[in-house]
């Protein structure tokens, strides 16, 4: 995976637009939680990544150091191979002293090429640091976003919660606006006064039989009495 591959993702998932993606979601839940499984993956993936890069940064960093401590050090022995040249040269010892001139050429030859050598390689560390930081700070921004997603995530579940309890209450509402249980009592009052004048229907049917039973009595007791009197008439005339 190339420098800019990682950064182009690192950087394309900390500027994800979450609320973008719920309001697509028909169940939000599960679309977070399988984001914040997503994300998570992600940022583990991005961190292997970019330790990997900092790990090359490293190594170029350690290459340049090790480049300008070898110059350092390559510039150390042209110098003193120089100097044993001139020692040698002004004791009469011409031959001894060409050599050491030679081994101080070497040297400096040595010296510039580790000196190109830590040259070449600050460009590439300069970019290499600045491509690492934004890493970093783009890591940063994933963990950042996923802890708000977490965050979310929490906040939605209550609040569906909430809404669900609240819908359950309004639709048991509803239902009983819709089937308003004083109309069955109401009905079912009426039948009570139904029966109820009924009963006092055959109570007062009841009371009128009775009196006409009564009065047939009296009726028969009034015909008994004038069959005795007149019997009694009868048994006068007789005497």
């Amino acid at each position: 995976m190339s420098k800019q591959t990682i950064l182009g993702r690192v950087t394309q998932l900390a500027k994800a637009n979450i609320n973008a993606l719920l309001d697509q979601a028909e169940d939000p839940q599960k679309m977070l939680d399988q984001l914040i499984r997503d994300y998570t993956n992600n940022i583990s993936e991005a961190e292997q990544a970019v330790a990997t890069t900092i790990g090359n940064l490293r190594m170029l960093e350690a290459d340049h150091t090790e480049d300008v401590e070898a110059a350092a050090e390559w510039g150390g022995k042209a110098l003193a191979a120089s100097r044993k040249a001139d020692e040698l040269r002004a004791a009469g010892s011409a031959a001894d002293a060409d050599k050491f001139d030679n081994l101080a050429k070497v040297a400096l030859g040595r010296q510039i090429r580790s000196e190109k050598e830590a040259t070449t390689a600050e460009p590439t560390i300069a970019a290499q640091t600045e491509v690492v930081d934004k890493l970093k700070a783009g890591l940063d921004s994933m963990r950042n976003k996923l802890t708000e997603l977490q965050g979310k995530r929490d906040e939605l579940v209550a609040r569906a919660k909430t809404a669900q309890a609240q819908n359950t209450m309004l639709d048991a509402v509803k239902n009983i606006d819709v089937m308003d249980p004083t109309s069955d009592l109401a009905r079912f009052e009426e039948k009570v006064r139904r029966e109820e004048a009924m009963a006092l229907g055959k109570q007062e049917l009841a009371a009128s039989s009775l009196d006409a039973q009564f009065e047939a009595l009296d009726d028969l007791g009034r015909s008994s009495e004038v069959e005795a009197r007149l019997a009694a008439l009868k048994s006068r005339k007789a005497a």
